[in-house]
């Protein structure tokens, strides 16, 4: 009987898992793992791990040796190595298709925000200023170019909802063909093109080496002055350093941030003290039903492996190599 380990969670109860997992013909155990060690303490009996946020490193992966595959309950697989899973043929599944709605929302609450300036507006009132103007020339939202980096649900959900206030629409994804953004009815952006274009710029790139800091001094450059930078991906896609100085410079008119290269954010990061912010605590994804449709559908997945049917949603194919 194949043995499942919740590495961690951090949900109010594992029912759903623990219903699906044993009508499939598994044990089910979990823990709250927090380091690579206690991975490999808590999965030594381990045929299938489904993990939240717990490091599944290379070592975890070699310490492990019934382990055949790992789920992730999320999009985002960054605290699994694919690599050397792919290396022992150990599918990685996550799950792509829950909280679209939720993240796609929380980028436009941010987006508009910031566009008509209600934090800096509001700090104004309430610091004793009333002007019928806001702080700063405010372009409109109609005609404005809202564009994403990267062309998938969550930021195809992003531009039809960025589409319903009239932004004129565009993206940049060398992985997307041409005739997928011209269904859309959306404009492909070369990289410097995005950045030279954006009005308003919204993150929904994967975290990789070619992704890491994909915002940086030098892209921060080629944006426009009135310029607004949303992230609701992953934080290490941008230099969060060079974004707080382009922020304090004037160079940028926003940015609205709810993932953060470290997390929790350091009390000392240069961006609680920028200007013209907004800061979300990687709350993007949360709604009171996308909870539990995240829960079910990393179980179905499970299920599937426990009952030996073809898996879903499996980002690690092209690494994996055939199992001896």
């Amino acid at each position: 009987m194949p043995h499942v380990l919740i590495t961690d969670s951090g949900f109010p109860h594992l029912d759903a898992e623990r219903a699906l997992l044993s009508a499939a013909g598994a044990t089910v155990s979990a823990a709250q793992c927090r380091t690579a060690e206690e991975v490999i303490l808590a999965g030594a009996a381990a045929d299938i791990l489904i993990v939240q946020w717990a490091p599944i490193t290379r070592a975890v992966i070699a310490a492990l040796p019934q382990l055949r595959l790992i789920v992730r309950y999320g999009i985002g697989v960054d605290n699994v190595d694919l690599a050397a899973a792919g290396e022992r043929g150990i599918p990685v599944c996550n799950v792509p298709d829950y909280c679209l709605d939720e993240v796609a929302d929380h980028t436009l609450a941010l987006a508009l925000a910031l566009s008509r300036q209600v934090p800096q507006t509001d700090a104004a009132v309430r610091g004793g200023t009333w002007k019928i103007t806001p702080p700063a020339p405010a372009p409109a939202l109609r005609g404005r170019v809202f564009a994403t980096a990267g062309f998938g649900r969550i930021a195809r959900a992003v531009l039809a909802r960025a589409a319903a206030f009239g932004c004129t629409t565009a993206a940049y994804d060398p992985f997307v063909p041409a005739e997928a953004f011209a269904a859309a009815g959306v404009r492909a952006l070369t990289a410097d093109e995005l950045f030279a274009n954006a009005g308003i710029l919204s993150l929904h790139l994967p975290l990789g080496e070619s992704t890491r800091h994909f915002v940086n001094a030098r892209t921060l450059a080629l944006l426009r002055p009135d310029a607004i930078l949303v992230n609701t991906a992953r934080g290490a896609l941008i230099d969060t350093v060079a974004l707080a100085a382009a922020l304090d410079a004037g160079t940028l008119a926003g940015a609205g941030l709810d993932v953060f290269e470290q997390e929790p954010l350091p009390a000392d990061h240069p961006l609680r003290r920028s200007r013209n912010t907004l800061l979300t605590s990687h709350t993007a994804w949360y709604s009171t039903a996308s909870i539990p449709a995240l829960q079910q559908r990393a179980a179905e997945t499970t299920a599937l492996a426990v009952r030996g049917l073809p898996l879903r949603h499996v980002v690690n194919t092209a690494l994996l190599r055939p199992t001896p």
